[in-house]
């Protein structure tokens, strides 16, 4: 089951005894548990039934106590475990997951791990209780989750902005969250997210990022890639390589993928490398100023320059200097 359905039941006031959230996305764990800490009680409620544990400190038997006891002036009690992972002895809650209270409301967080199938416990939250299996979303998704968790919140976003967004926060579903938030209460009256509020609310330059860097060297412009380069050289925290070079790789092995793609309209190539359709001439674009071995050069010289810029076959150049280089190569010095 889904957070989303989950927290749909809830305010339905759907309830299940047992909720079991796992998995190696923590954005929808907590997300669960937030609205069940917050939400399922009203404030008087949660004075007399809400008992919140932590898996590190809290005993087996002090949270089945806990379960086990009836609600007071309220319907439910709500008793949350969180960082269930931690938890010593965790199967000894077998027994109350067996049998548990209607009137409890129990809600356990188990991060970055999922329970062994095999297992008694996990036959017993499947036939007892709801599970929810969090995973990671690819990062080919992260623009399209972006734009929709914007839109839920009654805004709209342009897809520039989007991968100034996801570029810069990366594959993490809070973070990128947390700065549409920082920006939303900016805005005033407007309702649509631009790159100049990326720009202006986070931090991030519109004209200098490692999209624009990658656009560059796409288009195989020398002149734009280094100006760029030199923009991180002088600000550090706008393009670490360590950054970058990932960018960059992901960003032209999808352009590798292309060759092997009979139709190039925009609408195919989007669904045959996993990216969003607005951004498929980017990579199209790409694949028509490279030859084949001209894109697999690439690939290869962002795996040697990962490699100098840890120190292996390096002296201690500079990140700015190695990255100059290797754009050079790549645009300068392509094989035929």
């Amino acid at each position: 089951m889904s957070a989303e359905k989950i927290i749909s039941d809830w305010a339905n006031k759907r309830f299940k005894p047992v909720y079991w959230l796992e998995g190696e996305e923590e954005y929808f764990i907590d997300q669960v548990m937030d609205y069940a800490e917050h939400h399922l009680l009203s404030e008087t409620e949660a004075g007399f039934n809400l008992s919140v544990f932590y898996g590190k400190d809290a005993q087996w038997a002090d949270v089945i106590n806990a379960c086990r006891r009836y609600p007071m002036f309220s319907e439910r009690q709500v008793v949350l475990l969180k960082e269930a992972q931690q938890m010593r002895d965790i199967e000894k809650l077998e027994s109350y997951i067996e049998n548990p209270l209607p009137s409890t409301v129990f809600v356990v967080s188990y991060k970055e791990k999922k329970v062994d199938g095999r297992t008694r416990l996990a036959r017993l939250l499947k036939e007892k209780g709801v599970v929810l299996s969090a995973k990671k979303i690819y990062d080919s998704k992260l623009p399209e989750w972006t734009q929709e968790m914007v839109e839920k919140k009654g805004y709209s976003i342009t897809p520039k902005a989007i991968r100034m967004l996801v570029d810069h926060t990366g594959n993490d579903l809070t973070r990128i969250e947390n700065e549409t938030e920082k920006i939303l209460v900016n805005l005033g009256k407007r309702k649509n997210i631009t790159e100049d509020d990326i720009e202006q609310y986070i931090g991030i330059s519109k004209e200098y990022n490692v999209f624009e860097l990658q656009t560059a060297i796409a288009e195989k412009n020398l002149a734009k890639a280094i100006r760029i380069i030199s923009y991180f050289e002088s600000n550090p925290k706008a393009g670490p390589i360590q950054l970058i070079l990932p960018s960059l790789y992901a960003f032209f092995s999808k352009v590798f993928m292309i060759y092997g793609v009979q139709s190039k309209d925009e609408k195919t190539v989007a669904n045959a490398i996993g990216v969003n359709p607005f951004f498929a001439k980017d990579y199209l674009q790409a694949a028509k100023n490279y030859t084949y071995p001209g894109i697999e050069n690439i690939l290869l010289l962002l795996h040697s320059y990962n490699l100098k810029s840890v120190g292996i076959n390096d002296t201690g150049t500079e990140d700015a200097s190695l990255m100059k280089e290797m754009v050079y190569k790549m645009i300068s010095l392509q094989p035929n």
